[in-house]
């Protein structure tokens, strides 16, 4: 083993085993993020301009729980391993052996967001802005899930924090890039929206928050993925450096950048409700 790579706290992915019954890191850090999803988006949504009132929010939160799960498992099914549940579509339930999509999953919030939006007669783009804040801290978590389950790792390195996975065939040291995308993805994403929702009042200008937050999210994903291993059965894509976490992510960028320039051309919101 080379001097510089450090142990890698080896955590059981199971928190909690009563029986067969069993309460997973990744399973908690869905319903975590969720959760705290719900209690910044009640305290979020009273603030001038208002947008809708913190029961919606309540009823929402089914919704996007929805959303979250379905997309991301659909999204895993059409974009990862279209071919094997074709021939083998019971797998697609089968959702505790893995296999969830973010970009899936942010396209069924999506879905659920256009819908009760529409259903209940909210401003579609600022109610957008209030998810789209709530969003990266679930991200966060569920990377470090990724961490603890020992999943998804990076590639060979020889930094001093390279860590070797007990689940890698190769057993050779890695970058721990499931960390790095937790900070990307999560932690500085989370903290650059806030920011420009609080210091900068860019709350007054619908639409804008959500753009930072997608095309933020894309740039994050498309920047973590230089340390990711990419899937063992795609690889590399388009002459061997492009990943379908990239891939994916370009759209991201395109429509954040739209909304940015989309809210920044309108004149900005009253600050009354």
């Amino acid at each position: 083993m080379s001097p510089l790579v450090i142990p890698y706290p080896d955590i059981d992915p199971v928190l909690i085993a009563i029986g067969p019954f069993a309460i997973r890191w990744y399973a908690l850090a869905y319903v975590a993020g969720l959760v705290f999803a719900w209690w910044l988006a009640r305290r979020i949504v009273v603030q001038p301009p208002v947008v809708m009132k913190p029961q919606q929010v309540d009823d929402f939160l089914f919704y996007a729980a929805l959303g979250v799960i379905l997309g991301g498992r659909l999204g895993y099914v059409l974009f990862y391993k279209p071919a094997f549940y074709l021939a083998n579509p019971e797998k697609i339930f089968t959702v505790w052996e893995g296999g969830m999509s973010f970009h899936g999953g942010l396209l069924g919030v999506t879905a659920a967001v256009l819908w009760y939006a529409w259903r209940h007669k909210i401003e579609l783009f600022a109610f957008a802005d209030v998810i789209a804040i709530a969003t990266p801290i679930g991200l966060m978590l569920g990377r470090i899930a990724n961490f603890i389950n020992g999943e998804l790792w990076g590639r060979p390195s020889d930094v001093a924090w390279a860590m070797i996975f007990p689940r890698d065939p190769l057993q050779v040291p890695r970058h721990p890039s499931q960390l790095y995308q937790a900070f990307l993805e999560g932690a500085l994403l989370f903290a650059i929206v806030v920011v420009l929702w609080r210091v900068f009042g860019l709350r007054r200008r619908p639409g804008l928050i959500c753009g930072v937050m997608w095309g933020g999210y894309g740039l994050a994903r498309m920047t973590g993925e230089l340390w990711r291993e990419p899937d063992a059965h795609l690889g590399y894509l388009l002459g061997g450096w492009l990943t379908m976490g990239m891939l994916l992510s370009l759209p991201l960028v395109a429509f954040g950048a739209w909304l940015i320039v989309r809210a920044l051309r309108r004149p900005p919101a009253a600050t009354a409700a």
